[in-house]
């Protein structure tokens, strides 16, 4: 059993949390009773998931999306009001991590995705320390088809595949692959740069499909939220494993 504060304290620590400039605070953002026993994971904080953690008992919610993001409204009111009058009423704690948890290079999305699909050598794609999109390869050079197949069967959706025009081009094999969870479809055109054969996200925009065709590098969309499932799942387990808490993993399907 841990207190609300030590559990923060730890998860900062894993996650490298302040060391990351974010878009919205990371850690404890809704405080509740200070004794931990029962945590429930899930992609973002919606009140379906809270009223899950309420019938559940929990004492406290980890998820990636939280709340008060910088082009937010500040207002607790509406949907936002309910959801955090929830927790409160309940006494239940909030913590979100967002771009720690996306770029961890174990328990991250990033380092989840490449590992469901036998990807290694999972790097940084930005020339930077603390880079957003990541980079990773495989043994051996495989098919379009093969990498979407993979995909479909790590993420349980099928993907969008977007490539050039020419006939020749789906013959092409891909080695090197890049990997943004969520809303990282901007950097196909790093990806490209770096010399990446494939690019894959969450979301898709008008001009990846573009990007992709006329750059010539495979673009794979597979869902915001699908990509964005494990690496909260990942670190729910880690702490049951290395703490004893009771944690449970609640997936909130979201289309997107």
């Amino acid at each position: 059993m841990l207190t609300n504060f030590e559990l923060e304290q730890i998860l900062d620590e894993k996650l490298n949390s302040k060391m990351i400039a974010d878009y919205a605070p990371n850690g404890l953002q809704v405080e509740g009773k200070r004794q931990i026993r029962k945590i429930i994971t899930g992609v973002t904080a919606t009140l379906p998931l809270i009223e899950q953690a309420i019938a559940k008992q929990a004492d406290a919610v980890l998820v990636h999306h939280g709340y008060f993001w910088k082009s937010e409204n500040p207002c607790i009111r509406g949907m936002k009001g309910k959801r955090i009058k929830q927790l409160l009423a309940n006494d239940i704690n909030l913590f979100a991590y967002h771009l720690p948890l996306d770029i961890h290079t174990e328990l991250g999305n990033n380092a989840q995705l490449a590992k469901q699909i036998g990807a290694i050598n999972l790097q940084g794609l930005e020339d930077k320390v603390h880079s957003i999109p990541a980079v990773a390869e495989f043994e051996q050079p495989i098919s379009a088809t093969e990498l979407a197949e993979r995909l479909e069967r790590a993420l349980k959706r099928k993907p969008t595949v977007c490539h050039e025009f020419t006939a020749e081009f789906p013959q092409k094999r891909i080695k090197k692959v890049g990997i943004c969870s969520g809303g990282g479809q901007g950097y196909i055109d790093l990806a490209y740069q770096k010399g990446c054969d494939a690019f894959i996200s969450g979301e898709i925009s008008e001009q990846t499909t573009h990007s992709a065709r006329e750059q010539g590098i495979y673009y794979f969309a597979c869902g915001h939220h699908a990509t964005e499932r494990d690496g909260v799942k990942a670190l729910g387990e880690w702490l049951a494993e290395h703490y004893q808490l009771d944690v449970e993993f609640i997936d909130i399907d979201n289309p997107a």
